[in-house]
Order: C-alpha cells, then structure tokens, then sequence
C-alpha cells in the first residue's frame, strides 16, 4: 500500500514554538483497562473519591483505592499494573522515560515486557524504593501497619534501596524489609502462586495470545480488548482495518462515552465500550464496507497518546444556529486517515509529528495554526451520523454524550466552522467524571504514610480550583506548564491532593560494585543483593564491625514480621548445633537474614547439619555423643583381654614345669 498522506497547509507561529517546546505532555498515559469489586478514583487536582470508570487515562497525581475483594488493573504502554484488594497506589511521576509509583498498602503486581536504555520504573514503599531493571514479573507488598514491604521478583531483575542500602533482588527471589530507621531485611525464594498471582497470570497469556498484537504495536494500550470484539480486514488503502462487531444500529466512533477534563492535555475521551481505547486514543476511523473501521496505521516505536483524534464543530455561527436548552452547543467528528490531529494545548513541531506519525507521512513540512485549521476536506464529516452535537453545559459537566446528544442536519454542520479547539470551559465535575457520588476511600493513615523514594517526583499540580480562573479566559485549552508554575508558587499550599511525605534515598557511589560482594555482615548496598544465596554467601563471612551491633537490635523486629512462620523455627534449629557459630550469624543475621530463605533454606541446612560434624574441627560435641556408646561397649572390652592374659599365664607355667 502506497502510503503518502499530506499533512495540512496552515500557518505557523514561530515565536510561540521555542516556548511550545517545554510545554509538550507527555507521550503516553495509563489506561484503567479493568475494574472488579469497588474501586475509587482520586484526580489529581481535586481531593474527592468517585468511582473509578474504565477506559479513563490516569496520569501523574492519580489515585486509586481498592476496597477489600476488588481488582484493578492498568496499561502504560506494554507493562501492566495490577492491584489486589485493599490497595492505596498513585502516580508519583508518569512521563515518556519515569514511571514512578507510590503503593503506601496492599499488593501490586508489575508485569513489564520491555525497558528501554533511558526508561525508569520505580515502586516507591514504605520501607524501600524498588528500581526495576528488566523486563520481568514483579510484585510488592505492604502490610496493614505500614512497617514491612515485601518485594518479589518472578523473572527479571530489581534493585531495592533500603535506607543507604542498595539490594538486588534477582529471579524467583524474594526480600522482605521491616521497619523503617533501622530496617531488617531477609531474603527467601518466591512462594507459590495465590490466587492473585493466578489472576495477574491469566491476565497476562490474554494478551500474550491475542491476534491484535500482530496489526498493532504492543505499546498501545488495548490492543487485546480488540479480539473478541471486533474483526480484521485489509484494505489496499488504508491498510489492516479493526471494525467492531457487537454495536447498536446506527453506531459511530465518538458517540457513546463522555468527555473528562484531565491536564495536560485538556478535553479527554473517555468511552464505554470495554475496547474502547486504543481506537480513540491512536489511529484514524473510517467508513468502509458499510460500516466504520479503525485504522491503527502502520507499527511504529513507542506511539504517542492522543486525548482524542476529532476534529471540533463550532464557532458563533454554529452556537447562534443551534439552541438546545437555551445555551449553545459543539460538536466534533472522527478524524480520518491522512488527516493530521492539531491539539489544542502547546506543542513543538517535533511533537506534532511524533503525535501524528502513524497515521501520517511528512510530504510537504507542516505549518501550524493554534487557532484555525483550514484548507481541509475531512472525508468524515459528510458521512452520515459521524458529526455528534451536545449542548455546551452537557460537556462542560461530563455528561454521557449519548443521553445529551442532538440532531442536526446536514446543512447546519456544512456551514458550522471546523476548528481544533473545543471553546468549552471545563467545571469541576469534568475532572471526576459522570459518577461523581462519593466513593470509598483509604484510611487517612494510608494516605499520609510516607514512602521512601530514589526519584525527586515533580510537585503536586495546583487544585483545580486554582486553574479555573485561566480556563475560563482560554475556553478548551489546558493552563500551560510554566502558569503552573506560577499558580502554585503564588499559593503552593493549595493543591488537588496532599503533597505525599517522602524520605529520599539514593545508592552510595561505591553502590553497584557493593551489590554484587558476597559480604552479608557489612551494612553496605552490597550484602543483601548477594545474601539472597545464602550458601554462596555463608561460606566467606568477613568480619561485620559497626554492622554487627545494628542487626541484633534488629532481630527482634523481624520477628514480629508476619511473615517468620518460616523464620523462627529456622533460626532456632540451626543455633543448637553450632553454638561456636553463634557469634557471627548474630552479627550477620540482624543486619541482613540470610536466613537459608525458610522455603528453601530448610533442607539445605538439615542436610549439610549432618555431615558438618565431621567437617568442622568444632565437631567435638558431636563426637563425645557417638563417642559414649563406644567407651560402654570398650568397657566390656577390658574384661575380656584380661581373661585371655590370664589363660596365657597359666599355660606358660605349665609348659615351664613339663620342660624342668
């Protein structure tokens, strides 16, 4: 297929370019692909909790809350975010390179299928920042209380930084963390799979098999939604074609959904079909073959994220034409293919092309107009049912469109102005969305436990409050990143949420070289990365110094650990037997448990245990214990040499007095 698609000839303004260029959003959001049970939403820039609706882009300030019993799960690109019951979690920080999360209660579970070089993944805890780095399974644990983090790694590679410890985590590993100023760490073999480890698997051949993955890169979030729902086609000019199956008559891309204001980006589509998000978010819509397609476009690396791919109906003429409940309306239509997407917040011309790459080919360079786009017959906007009215006041609440939409004839959309900006002004119920009753939310305590992080995160965005004022001067466009700025240095109390209380940590330089010591005593980065081995690690004990004293305060907070079921019996066994040993396990112990992990470490102990005796020169308590029997049955022995002496004498006396 011949793919030369022109972008538009509009004009630019270069002044406003150099300034764009710090103001492009980031290239990708996280999709909310899976809601069971009770889940709570928290927006960024509003302190309220409503239910959390599917298909919504979550981006940095978002929350989530898992009541007991419910599950959620999330998409950046390929890696998937999973939350068990009962679970506070929110993005730190979620831009094109950082993925930084906070998980302050519960279990979440990471599966990551690529890392790129400069790509970070950071799970932020009480007790530890875990830095993933491969792609791998993943899974973190905080407990009720706050004060133990469990972090396991099923294939993969992990780094975890515990106060001025840097630790590696490697595969089918597991390192437990109490406490917070004075940490104890123990590292063990995974356990078996629960049932949520179960689900997160299930979850995972889903999208390994689905057929989607062939016509669409892995990076877009839903592409596995699309099996099941719909078909694939090829078209000689446009390429592999998605179109739904299971859609009510008269049904067009746009239409059954609402509109959710979420920055940076500004008016956001949020739709109601289970798959409805890869073909909104990436991709062009057209009519063929009777019925409407979704054109992914050719595979590209790392696409980028669209709010939504329309171009808006509007303009006074158009607000004057159609009055619908005393108040003007907009409306917008499905972009096509070869047709280029203006978005209506700054940007930079290498993002305008990076946001249109997959469904565009750069001919002739491409020049820019915030305000207008002109000169464009959209192929769309004729078809039947493509154009969606609502009245202005049903948008700028969130209202579903279906409920709100209106009819409006042909004539009146051809004379409408096509414009890339929705002139609406946003109201706080556009930020939580339709379902805006209150909603469970996590204990205060959760929400204010602080979190040990290796990454400064940016600050909290201003409340929404604070923004409206601008919005409502630049109807439909988002409040540029340096007024931000500005907004929370003039009240930086004020924000959507609770800035989240963080105790910063950060690898010694000497880090990565410590990591891979086999030195559990010392209390350096290094030990606990190699004391996951604890029989590599046991053999070469250097002396522990300082890091003696601090592992044995320690001890007795690991064992309050609801975990030791394992551990407390382990450690007693082998104390028994080696009570010369006692002194460096105490001094390596506290520090770092390198307790022979208790899934594993058990029978590796009990079977060195018995030829150890031998082994080791302190081998003399066995021995006095083996040595007992032999010196009772030796007791007998005596008795029996002196019988034979005796009958040796007499018979000597005999021979004497035949020979005289």
């Amino acid at each position: 297929m011949k793919r030369v698609w022109l972008m538009a000839s509009i004009a630019a303004l270069p002044a406003s370019a150099a300034m764009a260029q710090n103001d492009d959003p980031p290239g990708r959001a996280a999709r909310l692909s899976y809601i069971s049970g009770t889940v709570s939403f928290q927006p960024g820039s509003v302190e309220d909790w409503v239910p959390a609706t599917l298909n919504r882009p979550l981006t940095t300030g978002d929350r989530l809350w898992t009541e007991a019993g419910a599950r959620a799960e999330m998409h950046i690109g390929s890696a998937g975010i999973r939350l068990n019951g009962r679970t506070n979690f929110a993005f730190m920080n979620l831009d094109d390179r950082t993925t930084q999360v906070q998980v302050s209660l519960g279990t979440v579970s990471v599966r990551l299928r690529r890392l790129a070089d400069d790509e970070s993944f950071e799970i932020d805890t009480p007790q530890m920042a875990l830095t993933l780095l491969r792609p791998g399974e993943y899974r973190v644990e905080v407990n009720e209380a706050g004060d133990a983090t469990i972090a396991s790694v099923r294939g993969g590679e992990a780094e975890a930084n515990v106060a001025s410890q840097a630790v590696a985590i490697h595969p089918r590993e597991q390192l437990r963390v109490m406490g917070a100023d004075q940490p104890v760490l123990d590292t063990r073999t995974i356990p078996a799979s629960d049932a949520f480890d179960n689900w997160c698997s299930d979850r995972d051949r889903r999208e390994d098999m689905s057929e989607s993955a062939r016509h669409v890169s892995r990076d877009i979030p839903g592409y596995a939604d699309l099996d099941g729902n719909g078909a694939w086609r090829e078209y000689p000019d446009y390429g592999w074609v998605w179109s739904p199956t299971v859609v009510v008559a008269g049904w067009a891309p746009y239409h059954y959904g609402h509109w959710a204001w979420i920055a940076p980006w500004g008016w956001t589509w949020v739709d109601d079909a289970p798959w409805g998000y890869a073909p909104f978010h990436y991709g062009r819509w057209v009519f063929v073959g009777g019925g409407w397609g979704w054109v992914p476009g050719p595979v590209v690396p790392r696409p980028v994220y669209a709010p939504a791919l329309v171009a808006w109906v509007g303009g006074p003429s158009f607000s004057v034409g159609i009055a619908v409940g005393g108040g003007p309306a907009v409306g917008w239509f499905p972009l096509g293919p070869r047709e280029v997407w203006v978005p209506a917040y700054r940007y930079s011309p290498a993002y305008i092309e990076r946001v249109n790459v997959t469904n565009t080919v750069i001919v002739n360079r491409t020049v820019i107009n915030n305000i207008n786009v002109t000169n464009v017959t959209y192929v769309n906007r004729t078809v039947p049912g493509a154009v969606t009215v609502v009245p202005q006041n049903a948008m700028t609440v969130g209202r579903p469109v279906a409920v709100a939409a209106v009819r409006v004839t042909p004539d009146v959309v051809a004379r409408a102005e096509v414009r890339n900006v929705s002139v609406v002004a946003p109201e706080r119920t556009a930020v939580l969305g339709p379902r805006v009753q209150a909603s469970a939310a996590p204990p205060a305590a959760v929400v204010n436990r602080a979190v040990v992080a290796r990454q400064t995160p940016p600050p909290p965005a201003p409340a929404f409050a604070q923004q409206q004022q601008m919005l409502r001067q630049n109807p439909g466009q988002p409040v540029p990143r340096s007024s931000l700025a500005e907004i929370q240095q003039r009240a930086p109390a004020q924000s959507g949420s609770p800035r989240q209380a963080i105790r910063q940590v950060g690898p010694p330089p000497s880090a990565p070289a410590q990591v891979r010591q086999n030195n559990p005593a010392a209390s350096t980065p290094g030990q606990p990365a190699q004391a996951q081995p604890p029989n590599r690690r046991s053999s070469g004990e250097p002396p522990a110094g300082q890091a003696t004293q601090a592992p044995a305060q320690q001890q007795p907070e690991f064992r309050r650990n609801p975990t030791p079921q394992q551990a407390q019996p382990q450690p007693q066994a082998p104390a028994r037997p080696q009570p010369t040993d006692r002194q460096t396990p105490a001094q390596q112990q506290p520090e770092f448990r390198r307790n022979p992990a208790p899934q594993q470490a058990q029978p590796q102990q009990q079977a060195p245990a018995r030829p150890q005796p031998t082994s080791r020169q302190p081998a003399a308590q066995p021995a006095p214990q083996s040595a007992a029997q032999p010196e009772s049955r030796r007791g007998n022995q005596p008795s029996g040499n002196n019988g034979r002496e005796n009958q040796k004498g007499r018979a000597e006396k005999e021979d004497k007095k035949r020979n005289d």
